[in-house]
């Protein structure tokens, strides 16, 4: 049988993102985003809900989440659905939240403060390597058709 885990979001960050690090060293913050739908009912007028997601990062990513993310600030992740489950020690009983595991992300929209870099104004984040995508022809998206060098994390910047 087979199986897909896959969660797509764009939103805002609620709360700017806290890194924690595990006893091991590795790196994990939690963000907050909110995700708004608009819609129309049968009556004609247009209604708006918000859903409040939980999105777990870690490594490398989290610390680019800590460094870069803010509140208010647009955001688009992709990553997988994990439930957690646990006892609540003050009343017993079972509980368990379902959250997002994200793989990557990228910052949407303007950098704050105005930016100036003359760069993109959208960032991604990865723990996946580029993907060279091709077209119907055969020709890759990218700039060049010559090969490129493999990017170390140490070469960026940030």
């Amino acid at each position: 049988m087979a199986n897909l885990n896959k969660v797509m979001l764009i939103g805002n960050v609620t709360r700017d993102p806290e890194i924690k690090y595990t006893p091991k060293g590795s790196a994990v913050t939690d963000l907050g985003i909110a995700v708004n739908r608009v819609y129309t009912p049968e009556g004609g007028e247009k209604r708006e809900e918000t859903t409040f997601v939980d999105v777990t990062l870690w490594g490398r990513q989290a610390e680019i989440a800590g460094e870069y993310c803010k509140k208010g600030r647009s955001i688009y992740v992709e990553g997988r659905l994990q439930l957690d489950s646990w006892e609540d020690k003050t009343s017993g009983q079972k509980r368990s939240k379902l959250r997002v595991v994200g793989e990557s992300f990228q910052l949407l929209g303007p950098r704050p403060g105005g930016g100036g870099g003359g760069g993109s104004s959208e960032e991604e984040y990865s723990e996946r390597p580029p993907q060279r995508r091709e077209s119907p022809g055969g020709f890759s998206s990218g700039r060049s058709q010559a090969p490129q060098p493999p990017v170390e994390e140490d070469d960026i910047p940030f």
